[in-house]
């Protein structure tokens, strides 16, 4: 059945699915954004000074900043994991699973009969201060390829026996009994949703941010890393090799795991490439300043997929991107994410 994957703020800018367009449900994104010109500059011709336009689609606060302060300023932005987005068949059962297994709460609901999809937040605490899901699930599709490259997200819990115990109780899979990781002692264990998305639990003490990782397969750990603190501004917190089971994982993120949602990217011996599905959306992130943000990302040699600059009917100023890897990125400003909440 032909059916167009529709975005809402933070996923406006997925794959089509059967070869056809996204549409927007949070901004209804459909035209060219706003163009943002760079000002005036001075130049000469004959020796003399004239002024003209510079052309470009980015902010004037950009105009004076060298490559080198543009990067560092990427690295004092205040930035922060908002939400991560991705499809499901079936919403009612999913936000069952996650709120009756996982201890989540539903945060808000939104249906958008018009372009046939629904969407559904759901978390450890409200958007405007946790890491949140963003489930979308669009009609007459009760089923998605969640492909190689999507690994998992991860929960931290103070008593994983019993929350696996639950999650059994509930009916729910159970793929990886608890026990200490393979050369480490957090102890850990897997489940799946209904739809077959893993989740990794690991036992923590209390946490603010109990949905904690995002891990995600890439063919180059070392590019990915180098992409990661640049243009995102990322720190490597740190990485750690496997070599009995030939995989390297690195954890990036904005502020140390036990106090933060991170990105975990995983690498395996000789894997460069992996199918992507079309199950798994992307990852929202906050910015103080989406041009400033897009700029970087060019300087780091990173794919905008949408030039920054106000959504089509709301002031939401919004750019993305893609990795070396193709993963999707939305960055949002950050007051504009706030006033959206309100």
């Amino acid at each position: 059945m032909a059916t167009s994957i529709r975005p809402t703020l933070s996923s406006f800018t997925l794959s089509p699915l059967f070869n056809r367009s996204p549409r927007v449900s949070f901004s209804h994104f459909s035209t060219v954004p706003q163009s943002h010109s760079l000002g005036l500059k001075l130049v000469r011709k004959n020796g003399n000074s004239m002024r003209v336009m510079a052309s470009g689609n980015v902010s004037s606060s950009v105009t004076a900043a060298s490559s080198e302060n543009l990067l560092e300023w990427v690295k004092q932005d205040k930035r922060r994991l908002l939400h991560v987005v991705y499809r499901v068949g079936d919403l009612d059962r999913t936000i069952k699973f996650y709120t009756e297994c996982l201890g989540m709460k539903l945060l808000r609901k939104r249906d958008i009969p018009e372009e046939k999809y629904t969407n559904a937040f759901l978390g450890y605490g409200p958007e405007d201060s946790h890491f949140v899901i963003e489930l979308t699930y669009n009609y007459g599709v009760d089923k998605y390829d969640i492909g190689t490259a999507f690994g998992h997200f991860g929960i931290a819990v103070d008593d994983i026996t019993k929350t696996v115990e639950l999650i059994r109780a509930k009916g729910g899979k159970i793929t990886r009994e608890p026990g200490p990781v393979k050369g480490g002692k957090t102890v850990i264990a897997f489940v799946e949703d209904p739809d077959g998305y893993k989740f990794e639990l690991l036992e923590r003490g209390p946490t603010p941010e109990p949905l904690c990782q995002v891990m995600l397969r890439v063919g180059d750990l070392n590019r990915s890393i180098e992409f990661y603190e640049k243009a995102f501004g990322m720190e490597l917190l740190r990485t750690r090799d496997n070599p009995e089971s030939k995989y390297t994982i690195a954890m990036l993120g904005y502020g140390p795991e036990d106090k933060n949602a991170v990105l975990e990217l995983t690498y395996n011996y000789g894997v460069t490439e992996y199918d992507k599905g079309n199950a798994y959306a992307q990852i929202a992130i906050g910015t103080d300043d989406v041009y400033k943000t897009a700029e970087a990302i060019k300087l780091s040699t990173g794919k905008l997929t949408r030039e920054p600059g106000p959504l089509p009917g709301i002031s939401t100023k919004i750019t993305a991107c893609l990795d070396p890897d193709g993963w999707k990125t939305v960055f949002v400003d950050n007051i504009d994410f706030l006033k959206e909440l309100e």
